[in-house]
């Protein structure tokens, strides 16, 4: 916000310099800074997102490291307790074959781990560059995605998906949709859970009792989407409302209402099936 404060204070101080200044150069200098301020807004966007990803990664990791540190720890006890036995009697020297397998078991689980938290790393950055790649700029300030151990949430806006005070889809929403659908169907064996939520303002229409009904209405209009638009198998789809009682912001503020007010899609493999993706990223389409 300050860097777009500093162009426009610069145009400004530039225009009253020149109190003879043409229209046409006052225009370009004007199209220069909705450039800019567009790019400034842009950059803040990804700037977040990054951030965002960073946090959750880092968590992750710093959970797997932690037990690699305490595998490590057990394995220099055992180091400790086999080098005793090397000094102890012959009764000690029944035991060292016994501590040798322990410590081969050991190392074997760290390397587990250490293989694990790669695994998990890069899957993290498979799966969201497979989703995300054919959104547009504009379709990603309507479209959060994140991966949360091996489950893919892709959260959508409500002012995208729907008419505005509806829960019918609109037609701004087909393209996204289409694209979402193609990742779904990439992931053929996977189940697919399309949940609706909605901020804490109590609804009055005609035919929809509260926020339940209206979420409900939501998902189920988007099961139906995927379901006749674009081809998912009806039998890997689920419809659910959860209304007002999942929020993700503060539902104080306008801000905070608008990023409750949304729709889920929630894509859950099996563990086998998440762990192989790590070979297996599908087609570009």
């Amino acid at each position: 916000m300050k860097f777009r404060i500093s162009i426009f204070a610069l145009l400004t101080v530039a225009v009253l310099a020149q109190s003879c200044v043409s229209t046409k150069k006052y225009e370009a200098l004007q199209t220069t800074y909705n450039k800019l301020d567009s790019n400034t807004r842009d950059l803040r966007r990804k700037y977040l997102l990054t951030e965002r990803n960073l946090e959750i990664s880092t968590n992750r990791v710093s959970n797997l490291e932690d037990q690699i540190a305490s595998q490590k720890a057990n394995v220099k006890s055992l180091q400790d307790a086999l080098d005793k036995c090397l000094n102890s009697t012959s009764q000690g020297n029944v035991n060292i074959s016994k501590l040798v397998d322990e410590i081969n078991s050991s190392n074997k689980y760290i390397q587990q781990l250490v293989n694990a938290k790669n695994k998990s790393d890069s899957l993290n950055m498979v799966l969201t560059n497979n989703l995300t790649r054919s959104l547009s700029q504009q379709e990603m300030k309507d479209v959060d995605v994140q991966v949360l151990k091996g489950v893919v949430y892709i959260s959508l806006s409500d002012n995208m998906l729907y008419k505005s005070g509806s829960y019918e889809i609109s037609d701004r929403a087909g393209e996204t949709l289409s694209k979402i659908s193609k990742i779904i169907k990439d992931y053929s064996s996977y189940d697919v859970l399309i949940e609706g939520n909605t901020d804490n303002v109590p609804i009055s229409q005609k035919n929809i009792r509260n926020n339940w009904d209206l979420s409900a209405l939501r998902a189920s209009s988007v099961v139906q989407a995927l379901q006749n638009n674009y081809g998912v198998e009806p039998k890997r789809l689920t419809a659910g409302g959860r209304g007002e009682y999942n929020p993700v912001a503060d539902n104080s503020t306008p801000e905070g209402k608008a990023k409750n007010r949304r729709t889920q899609i929630i894509i859950t493999p099996k563990l086998d099936q998440f762990m192989d993706l790590i070979g297996k990223a599908p087609d570009q389409k």
